[in-house]
């Protein structure tokens, strides 16, 4: 891991954002958003390993979340969500399984009923990888946390907000990496 957070990339993500053309702003972003889902799922597999979470999935899942992107460039620096969508099918075009595509559709909707504890660990760390905080995101993953240790909500919460305080402190490092890479050009 660089400093700023970033993350060589599993190279099955790395592969099909090559093959799509992704540009460099992108691939700097997913790279940085995977690095923060590598801490989050190492620190869940050490406090909460009765959670049992799918890490490869998680991974891959923060690796290519935003792979939409590629088709609607405008929402690489503006808002927009058309790329939600638009990554699953591409996704799928490309072979990959739905339960790992699902990823694009659900990183944005953290709110929506039935979200895995993997779907909420993707959001999390495309939340608090730019110092951003969201309380009825990290509540849901507390819940889940604490309900799969048997430990109280409280003792999950403070924890979690350790490691989150943590990672947003480096978000200004993190920003900075990202935006050194440009919007277009060679991949």
């Amino acid at each position: 891991m660089s400093p700023d957070g970033a993350v060589p990339l599993p190279e099955d993500a790395a592969r099909l954002l090559s093959a799509l053309g992704a540009p460099p702003r992108l691939r700097a972003h997913l790279s940085l958003v995977h690095g923060v889902a590598v801490r989050l799922v190492e620190w869940t597999a050490r406090h909460h390993p009765q959670a049992r979470i799918d890490a490869p999935a998680v991974l891959f899942g923060a690796a290519t979340h935003d792979i939409g992107k590629t088709l609607h460039p405008a929402e690489l620096s503006g808002p927009g969500s058309a790329h939600e969508e638009a990554g699953y099918a591409l996704l799928r075009e490309h072979g990959v399984a739905s339960g790992l595509a699902r990823f694009c559709r659900t990183h944005g909707s953290y709110g929506a009923p039935g979200r895995t504890l993997e779907d909420l660990l993707v959001s999390l760390a495309d939340t608090v990888w730019k110092g951003r905080r969201a309380v009825e995101l990290e509540q849901r993953v507390v819940e889940l946390l604490a309900r799969a240790s048997g430990r109280a909500g409280w003792e999950v919460f403070l924890e979690l907000d350790d490691l989150l305080g943590d990672i947003a402190a480096g978000a200004d490092e993190r920003l900075a990496h990202q935006a050194r890479h440009p919007l277009t050009g060679p991949r």
